[in-house]
């Protein structure tokens, strides 16, 4: 805000003075961060049920004359900054403030820090304690209270439904060790593994968020449930999908518990190394095609905000060079875009009792985090940038790059490695082939990093030609013979069998550019001989006609 807007904003909080929602202090540089995390929280929880957007907390006035006194907290914007990250390292759900305002006033410095209201079923706490406010006074929050947060959307959470006949004989003995074990790691500053290990399972279920009063909700089967208990959550199919496709096709279901099912997808997808050679290096890169942090990341994105109601599978379909990722429901609030940058705070969740659960055991954060971090993800590693495609009703689908589209994109970010998110977001749409604005196009150009004319940009031609001798290098290079005689006796082992045509076009693209049409079709035929004489493969047609298949 300009100054003279927050001019207005503090003139009116003033005039209505302290209240549930905003807290005045005069606060010195040594002030506690711990105090000032219990007041968030309270602030945060009482906007919520009065239904306001935020609450205040006001640093440089006086709460006896109401008058400004100026405040020398934490001068330092680096250091004012960061307690945004302490805030959000210390609340549960993670969350913090919206914005901290600088005013510099004519009677001294105030700080305006906006609280964003605690989700819509979701209470605020503050290393494990939840505070609330009774007038000015800041108290624990009240059983009443908390109850009237989390019934805000129980009846309407189709996630938070108690789940008639269901047991503790439902639930997978393995899950629920993997649930302690994450849920002690994520309270590792307060609690052990032993001492969770140690709790009564009703409890243990109870305090992560899991069931209601020991009674098994949907949530609770759809995390830690039994592979034959899926039924008592008919009609929904209660099944992740992976699907293979391309030349080779393939595909597998995946049933509860889903907190140990989505690793046992991802270990499905074909994860090989690749190779970058950096300019002027001599050393190539080797990175992952699929980083297991972001695609698991996806995955349960897709968990928490899939809508059950429509009885939808979530399918992760993986073809040559990216994961698509897709569940039912459309995006549930506001735009892909307005979280890339970590800003916004989601104020409500399709399944707010999964997410809170999901939360607890360290597989999402309610922050809206997740997309930023997956974005970050892949810009460390020099790929493209995830695509969002909400073009379809109540769908979400989300893409995930596992190779190079162009790469002068990815040789500038090895160069650049200073480069802002909000440039590697344009290059990312330039690469692409996508519009970007006027003015960021004017921006680029001003700093080289991008040449032609609206609508046809490309990588600036010196980036490019420092980035030449990494794409021919790609190119040209090849891989290695097991590389290929991978690829030759998964297509077998998929398909049965194979005419040498047919292997052909399966290695053809992938073999050195460097090499003529003669002497690809002689490294196939070398392979296929190595592979044969390790007694891999056999062939069961003639010399003319060979068909090759795997050895018995």
């Amino acid at each position: 805000m300009e100054p003279a807007q927050l001019n207005t904003v503090l003139e009116q909080l003033i005039a209505t003075w302290e209240n549930e929602v905003v807290e005045f202090k005069r606060a010195g540089d040594g002030f506690s961060t711990d105090e000032i995390g219990r007041y968030f929280c309270a602030l945060a929880n009482e906007a919520n049920l009065r239904g306001a957007e935020s609450g205040w907390l006001v640093f440089g006035v006086d709460n006896k004359s109401r008058r400004v006194i100026g405040t020398d907290y934490r001068p330092q914007a680096e250091r004012l900054q960061s307690l945004k990250m302490q805030i959000a390292e210390n609340t549960e759900p993670r969350i913090t403030f919206r914005d901290i305002h600088e005013l510099h006033h004519a009677d001294g410095r105030v700080l305006l820090m906006a609280i964003p209201a605690a989700p819509r079923g979701i209470p605020i706490a503050w290393k494990g304690h939840y505070y609330a406010r009774a007038g000015e006074s800041l108290i624990s929050l009240g059983l009443d209270k908390l109850d009237e947060i989390r019934l805000q959307t129980l009846a309407q959470d189709w996630t938070a439904q108690v789940v008639p006949g269901a047991t503790f004989d439902d639930l997978d003995g393995e899950a629920v060790n993997k649930a302690r074990e994450d849920f002690a790691r994520k309270y590792a500053n307060r609690l052990t593994l032993d001492e969770v290990k140690n709790w009564p399972l009703a409890t243990f279920l109870d305090r992560a968020r899991l069931t209601q009063n020991g009674r098994i909700t949907r949530t609770t089967l759809l995390l830690l449930g039994k592979r034959e208990s899926a039924w008592r959550l008919s009609p929904h199919p209660a099944q992740l999908t992976w699907s293979l496709e391309g030349q080779e096709r393939a595909y597998e279901h995946f049933s509860l518990p889903f907190l140990t099912s989505t690793t046992a997808l991802y270990q499905r997808i074909r994860n090989i190394q690749l190779r970058i050679l950096p300019p002027d290096e001599l050393v190539a890169l080797e990175i992952p095609k699929y980083d297991r942090k972001i695609v698991l990341e996806a995955l349960h994105n897709c968990i928490a905000h899939q809508d059950y109601t429509d009885h939808g599978r979530i399918v992760v379909i993986e073809q040559l060079d990216k994961l698509i990722f897709q569940n039912v429901g459309g995006f549930f609030e506001g735009q892909p875009g307005d979280y890339i940058d970590g800003a916004k705070v989601p104020s409500r969740y399709r399944n707010p009792f999964l997410a809170q659960a999901m939360s607890e055991l360290n597989m999402i954060d309610t922050m809206g985090f997740g997309i930023r971090d997956m974005y970050r993800g892949q810009m460390r590693r020099y790929f493209p940038l995830p695509d969002y495609d909400l073009s379809e009703r109540g769908m979400t689908k989300m893409t995930i790059y596992g190779g190079v589209i162009d790469m002068a994109y990815s040789g500038l970010l090895i160069q650049k490695t200073d480069l802002s998110l909000a440039d590697v977001l344009a290059l990312d749409r330039v690469q692409k082939k996508l519009p970007i604005p006027d003015d960021t196009a004017a921006h680029l150009r001003k700093a080289r990093l991008i040449e032609g004319r609206k609508p046809r940009y490309f990588v600036s031609a010196s980036v490019a030609k420092a980035t030449a001798s990494v794409a021919d290098y790609i190119r040209t290079r090849g891989q290695d013979d097991a590389f290929y005689a991978k690829l030759i006796t998964d297509f077998l082992g998929i398909k049965g069998e194979a005419t040498r045509a047919e292997i052909n076009q399966l290695l053809w693209s992938k073999l050195s550019d460097a090499l003529s049409d003669e002497q690809k079709d002689n490294k196939v035929a070398n392979l296929l001989t190595n592979l044969r004489r390790q007694g891999l493969i056999c062939n069961t047609g003639g010399r003319k006609h060979p068909m090759w298949r795997l050895a018995e």
